[in-house]
């Protein structure tokens, strides 16, 4: 099984589907992740493998979509939406770093770079209240205080608002134009 063909079949229509999925449930999951702490400590590791996966079929799907551009007649259409599609790596790689670096401040991995204040050491993260971030329970006094950690998940929310929706308008953007390329005229 190639990245282009399975089976002698192109295998972009497969990697495509995989990216409508991944792309716009990672943003949704980061989104959601950097809004509610208490669901990113529920998603875990998931978070930042599942955007990883969803960054990962980008490239598949574009891969193949090149070697397919390559055995279809050439229109205006198809190389508009070959080129769009490039387009989308940098959203999805976006997706992934900050999924990562969300999961590591709640793991607690970030804290040592984190702003340090008269504060610091109140509570687990900073943040206290219910459906406040903790940093998996883990104290730690350069965490920062309350008013640091409101405005890194303040920061972090409207970072994965950003990511999140401007990656779903590009994945949208694509698909559309794609389907325009395939079915213009039918």
């Amino acid at each position: 099984m190639g990245t282009t063909t399975i089976n002698g079949v192109p295998a972009h229509p497969l990697w495509v589907h995989a990216v409508v999925v991944l792309v716009p449930l990672s943003a949704l999951a980061l989104v959601v992740c950097a809004a509610w702490p208490a669901a990113m400590r529920r998603a875990g590791v998931v978070l930042p493998l599942l955007a990883l996966v969803g960054m990962a079929s980008v490239p598949l799907a574009t891969d193949a979509g090149e070697w397919l551009q390559e055995r279809v007649p050439e229109t205006a259409a198809v190389e508009r939406h070959t080129e769009m599609g490039d387009e989308l790596l940098p959203w999805s790689v976006a997706i992934f770093v900050l999924a990562l670096a969300l999961w590591l401040l709640h793991r607690g991995a970030l804290s040592r770079f984190l702003p340090s204040g008269p504060d610091a050491g109140a509570g687990s993260g900073g943040v206290s209240g219910p459906g406040a971030p903790s940093v998996s329970g883990r104290a730690s006094a350069s965490a920062g205080g309350p008013a640091s950690s409101r405005v890194i998940l303040v920061v972090g929310t409207v970072l994965a608002l950003t990511v999140g929706a401007g990656a779903v308008v590009e994945v949208y953007r694509i698909g559309d134009s794609g389907a325009k390329a395939v079915w213009h005229g039918f």
